[in-house]
């Protein structure tokens, strides 16, 4: 077990765990990902009063993380990169596509749902690189072929720009920054659509992937400034952004609601990452601190429970696992309106029910007498059903391996 420190502005803050596995982000990537459940379903419970909108920052931040943790030691073995990347992202990607795609075709021909493509070659294998909705129940899994994409074009720009001697980060932040604000100009006019949306996506998101390497290069070791004047700076910022502007928030994967031209989206990432990166900061002491009975870390590389418990293990198990809840979310949604349609069919309870729209439309939310508040149960659900899942999977993986180690030691 190693041990790695970030500076805050508080001072050092020392963190048991991985060195290759940073406890800020780990929470980051935890708010990130419950802001995700929560934009889809409705739920502003994460916009500080609606100052940072979700979708005006927060597909860009799962880049901002991953390209935080790239590594130049990757380009010494680019195949191996590929394939690492594809073993990670794309097998259970295409795993759970076809398994989402049964279900759509069951709950099609027995339930009488309209919602989901037929299965084909085309939206087995092509459709996720195009759109990502192919069968409804795992559209927000749309982001897991980009962000592989996404990272796959990084490597090989970067190999280039070596081989040209001119890897630089800010060169490469200025092209990228460039290029996908080109892209958000083409699209105000009207240009990207049908198939250029699939470049169009990756291009205008790979600028913030390369944020994420260009903070820990140039800019990590200079994140001092205390948290007043910090917080001042961001929040001044975004009060004008919210008074100036449009409204400030877009569509990452259609490339599409662009109401301020190119330089605001982009703006956008920049102070919501700024904001949640910082509240992530303050948060890492509840992670540093030792403490019975909650849910443990786990080790991100082997996926074993690490020594000790912490206060904040719930939240970096989530950050470890935001895979799983960005691809079962929408089905855990599901669920409960399954559920809630149950209840108003059999008792005559919430007689306000829409049955045509729950069996047609994936963004139907039902919410028991009208509200607000229940939404926190969709979001309940779509964070606690994908983490019991992959939990499951994680017990029978050990279960399975346990039994082939002893199997092998009676084998001798």
């Amino acid at each position: 077990m190693t041990h790695m420190s970030y500076k805050n502005a508080g001072g050092a803050v020392t963190v048991t765990g991985d060195a290759s596995y940073h406890a800020a982000f780990g929470l980051l990537s935890a708010l990130a990902i419950v802001m995700v459940v929560a934009g889809h379903a409705g739920y502003d419970i994460l916009t500080v009063g609606g100052l940072f909108p979700y979708y005006s920052f927060h597909v860009p931040l799962f880049l901002f993380i991953s390209g935080y943790f790239y590594r130049e030691e990757e380009e010494k073995e680019p195949f191996l990169y590929v394939k690492k990347k594809a073993k990670r992202l794309l097998l259970p990607y295409f795993t759970w596509n076809l398994v989402y795609g049964l279900l759509a075709f069951w709950l099609r021909v027995f339930f009488g749902f309209s919602m989901g493509e037929p299965i084909s070659p085309k939206s087995l294998f092509l459709d996720p690189f195009l759109n990502g909705y192919q069968f409804i129940y795992n559209f927000a899994a749309w982001f897991v072929p980009v962000l592989f994409l996404t990272e796959i074009m990084n490597l090989c720009m970067r190999l280039l720009l070596r081989k040209l001697c001119l890897y630089h980060e800010w060169l490469i932040l200025a092209g990228t920054l460039a290029v996908g604000m080109a892209v958000v100009y083409l699209s105000v006019g009207g240009h990207v659509w049908g198939l250029y949306k699939t470049p169009g996506r990756i291009l205008f998101l790979y600028p913030c992937f390369q944020m994420g390497q260009f903070y820990k290069k140039k800019l990590e070791h200079r994140d001092t400034l205390g948290n007043i004047p910090y917080f001042a700076v961001v929040l001044g910022i975004q009060v004008l952004l919210n008074l100036c502007c449009n409204g400030l928030a877009y569509s990452s994967v259609w490339c599409t609601g662009f109401a301020n031209g190119p330089v605001i989206p982009y703006v956008t990432v920049v102070s919501g990452t700024a904001f949640w990166l910082r509240v992530s900061k303050i948060l890492v002491p509840l992670v540093g601190e030792e403490r019975s009975g909650d849910f443990a870390a786990r080790d991100p590389g082997t996926g074993h429970v690490a020594a000790g418990r912490r206060t904040g293990g719930f939240l970096l198990y989530l950050g470890r696992n935001t895979y799983a809840v960005m691809m079962h979310h929408i089905m855990a949604f599901m669920l409960v309106k399954g559920v809630l349609a149950g209840i108003a069919a059999h008792t005559g309870y919430m007689a306000d029910f829409d049955f045509a729209r729950f069996y047609s439309d994936i963004d139907y939310y039902y919410l028991v007498k009208g509200a607000e508040a229940f939404k926190m149960v969709y979001l309940a659900a779509g964070i606690a059903l994908p983490l019991g899942l992959q939990r499951g999977i994680d017990l029978w993986k050990e279960y399975g391996k346990e039994r082939e180690r002893t199997f092998r030691l009676h084998s001798k």
